[in-house]
C-alpha cells in the first residue's frame, strides 16, 4: 500500500502584513527588554543615587513608586491613544520619550528631577508592552500567535534576569548613572527597526 500524505495545513493570513516579521518581532522583543529592564535595573543602584541625590532611604523610594504608579495609570489609556495617534506612531513616540526619558535620569542633579523623568519613562513604557503584544497578534496567522507568543515571552523574560546583576555591575564599575545610559544603547535597534 502506498502510503498517504496528509494535506498542508492552511495557514490564514495574519491581519497585517510586513515585509520583515522577523526584524519588526526583534525590533518589538528590544522594545519590551528595555522597558522591562529599566524596571529592575535601577533598583540596585537606589543606595547609590540616595548619597548622591541627597535623598533620606523613604525618599529614594519615590524613583521606584514614580515609575510604577505613572506606568499602572498610563496602561488602560494605550488603546485609546492607539486609536487616537496610530499604533506605529505611538510605539516610535513611546521608545523614543523612554530614551530621552532614560538619559534625563542619567544627568538627573535632585530627587525631584529623577522622580519627574522616572514619571516620563513609566508613561512611556507603560504604552511598550500593550503596543509590542497587539503587534505580535496582527503580524502573525491567527494558527502562529500561541507560538509567537511563546516565543516573544521567552525573549522579554531577559530583562527581569538580567535588570539587577548588570544594574549592579554598572553602579560597582561605573556609578548609578551608567544604569541609565545602558537603556539607551539598547533603544537604537528598536527605534530605527520601528520606522520602516
Amino acid at each position: 500500500m502506498a502510503a498517504t500524505r496528509a494535506a498542508p495545513v492552511a495557514v490564514s493570513t495574519p491581519n497585517v502584513v510586513v515585509r520583515n516579521k522577523g526584524l519588526l518581532t526583534a525590533a518589538i522583543m528590544l522594545a519590551m527588554v528595555m522597558q522591562v529592564l529599566d524596571t529592575t535595573i535601577a533598583n540596585v543602584a537606589l543606595p547609590h543615587m540616595r548619597s548622591s541625590l541627597g535623598a533620606s532611604q523613604d525618599e529614594i523610594n519615590w524613583v521606584l513608586t514614580s515609575y510604577i504608579v505613572a506606568s499602572a495609570i498610563a496602561t488602560p489609556l494605550t488603546g485609546w491613544f492607539a486609536d487616537r495617534f496610530g499604533r506605529k506612531e505611538l510605539m516610535v513616540g513611546a521608545v523614543l520619550s523612554f530614551t530621552i526619558a532614560s538619559l534625563l535620569c542619567g544627568i538627573a542633579t535632585n530627587l525631584e528631577q529623577m522622580v519627574l523623568f522616572r514619571i516620563i519613562q513609566g508613561i512611556s513604557g507603560a504604552v511598550i508592552a500593550p503596543l509590542a503584544q497587539a503587534t505580535m497578534m496582527d503580524i502573525n496567522p491567527r494558527e502562529k500567535i500561541g507560538q509567537a507568543m511563546a516565543i516573544f515571552g521567552a525573549g522579554i523574560m531577559i530583562g527581569p534576569i538580567i535588570g539587577p546583576t548588570l544594574g549592579g555591575w554598572l553602579t560597582e564599575t561605573f556609578n548609578w548613572r551608567a544604569c541609565s545610559s545602558s537603556t539607551c544603547r539598547s533603544v537604537v535597534s528598536p527605534s530605527s527597526c520601528s520606522l520602516r
